[in-house]
C-alpha cells in the first residue's frame, strides 16, 4: 500500500470514528440497543486506527520539521535519522491496522464439537476439547453457556453446542470469535483409551466448529421455511430423559440446515435454542456464499480455515500438540487442555496477518 493509498484510507477511517463518536454522544441512541451495540462495535474497532493515523501523522510532522530545521540548524540533522526510523514504525503499525478486517472479528460465538471417528473414545476427547474450550474461556473472562448437548454411554460428548460471550463490547482482536475463528476442523487425538486393556495407543477425532453469533435482526427467519418436528430427548444408550415431546429438530427448507436440540425440559426453550444455532449457521452460510461469488483475494481475507481439514494432532504418551498448519509444535500439552491456547492461537493469527501483508504489498 502506497503512502498515498494509506492516508487516504485512514483518512477516511477518522474522519468515520470522529462521526461515530458524535452519534454516540447523543442520548437518543440508547434508545435502540441493537443500534447502539453496532455503533460501539464500530467505534472500537476504529478507536485503533485513529490512534495510529495520529502516530504516524506526528511521526511525519517532527521529520519534516527536523529537516526544515536542519538547514539553518545543522544541529537537528543528528535527528532526522532516529525520526525516520519512528515515521516508518509508525507507516507499517498504520499498515496493519488497515489490513481487511474479518467481518465477524466482533462477535461472539457458537462453538459445536462432534465426535467423530474413535466411538466413545471420540465422545471422551469431545468432552476434553470442551473443558479445554470452558478453560480458555475463564481465563479470558468470557461467559459460557452450554446450549445442547447429547452424552455417550462413557461421559463424553457425542455433540454438544456452546455460546461464548464476551462481557461489554472487546477490545478489536480480545472477541471470543477473533481468538477462536481458527479453532474449526478436524482435532485428532493419540492415547490409550480408557477401555484399552493392552495398553495400546489409538487414534479417533472430534470434528469442531466455530459459528459466528447472530442477533435476530441480522438473519430474518421465515417461519413459513421451517419444518419443526418434536420428539422425546434420549440420554446415554437410549434412555428416556423426558415424558413428553420435549426435544425439537427445525429444518429450515430453503438451505437443508437441520438443526436439533434437547438439552432443556421446556420444548419452547428448545425451540429457541435450535433458531438460534439455525441463525448462526444461516449467517455464515450467506457470507461464505458472497465469498465464493467474490475474487480470490477477497477470500484469502475473509476467511482462511477449512473446516474439513484435520488441522491439529494431540499427542498423549509425548506429551505434544501439533498444528499442522503453521507447523506449530509443543510439549505442553497438559498445559493446553487446561486452556492454555494463546501462544498457538498467536501463532495462527500472525500467519494469518502475514499473508493478508504480503497480498497487499
Amino acid at each position: 500500500m502506497s503512502t498515498d493509498d494509506r492516508f487516504a484510507l485512514a483518512h477516511e477511517l477518522v474522519r468515520e470514528y470522529a462521526e461515530l463518536e458524535a452519534q454516540m454522544s447523543n442520548p437518543d441512541i440508547h434508545n435502540d440497543q441493537g443500534k447502539a451495540r453496532q455503533l460501539g462495535r464500530r467505534y472500537a474497532q476504529l478507536g485503533p486506527v485513529a490512534a495510529g493515523f495520529r502516530e504516524w501523522r506526528m511521526a511525519e510532522d517532527d521529520l519534516a520539521a527536523a529537516k526544515e530545521l536542519a538547514e539553518v540548524d545543522a544541529d537537528f540533522a543528528s535527528e532526522i535519522a532516529g525520526l525516520e526510523i519512528a515515521r516508518d514504525e509508525a507507516a507499517t503499525k498504520l499498515e496493519e491496522l488497515l489490513l481487511p478486517r474479518d467481518p465477524n472479528d466482533d462477535r461472539d460465538v457458537i462453538l459445536e464439537i462432534k465426535a467423530g471417528a474413535g466411538g466413545d473414545e471420540s465422545a471422551l476427547f469431545a468432552g476434553d476439547l470442551l473443558r479445554m474450550y470452558l478453560r480458555y474461556a475463564e481465563k479470558h473472562g468470557w461467559k459460557t453457556e452450554i446450549i445442547d448437548a447429547t452424552e455417550s454411554d462413557l461421559g463424553g460428548y457425542k455433540d454438544i453446542s456452546m455460546a461464548v460471550k464476551s462481557k461489554g463490547v472487546p477490545e478489536p482482536g480480545k472477541s471470543p470469535y477473533a481468538r477462536l475463528k481458527f479453532e474449526g476442523g478436524v482435532h485428532r487425538v493419540q492415547r490409550v483409551p480408557e477401555t484399552e486393556s493392552q495398553g495400546r495407543i489409538h487414534t479417533s477425532a472430534a470434528g469442531v466448529m466455530v459459528l459466528p453469533e447472530a442477533e435476530e435482526v441480522e438473519v430474518e427467519i421465515n417461519m413459513n421455511d421451517l419444518r419443526i418436528d418434536v420428539y422425546r430427548s434420549s440420554g446415554p444408550g437410549g434412555q428416556s430423559v423426558n415424558t413428553t415431546d420435549s426435544a425439537v429438530r427445525i429444518t429450515h427448507i430453503p438451505t437443508g440446515i437441520v438443526v436439533s436440540c434437547q438439552n432443556e425440559k421446556s420444548q419452547l426453550q428448545n425451540k429457541e435454542s435450535a433458531l438460534r444455532i439455525l441463525r448462526a449457521r444461516m449467517l455464515l452460510a450467506a457470507q461464505e456464499a458472497a465469498m465464493e461469488a467474490a475474487s480470490a483475494e477477497r477470500k484469502s481475507q475473509v476467511r482462511t480455515v477449512d473446516r474439513s481439514e484435520r488441522i491439529r494432532t494431540y499427542n498423549y504418551p509425548e506429551n505434544r500438540i501439533s498444528d499442522h498448519r503453521v507447523n506449530f509444535k509443543s510439549n505442553n500439552l497438559d498445559a493446553v487442555l487446561n486452556g492454555e491456547l494463546d501462544p498457538m492461537i498467536q501463532a495462527l493469527l500472525d500467519a494469518d496477518k502475514a499473508a493478508k501483508l504480503a497480498s497487499t504489498s
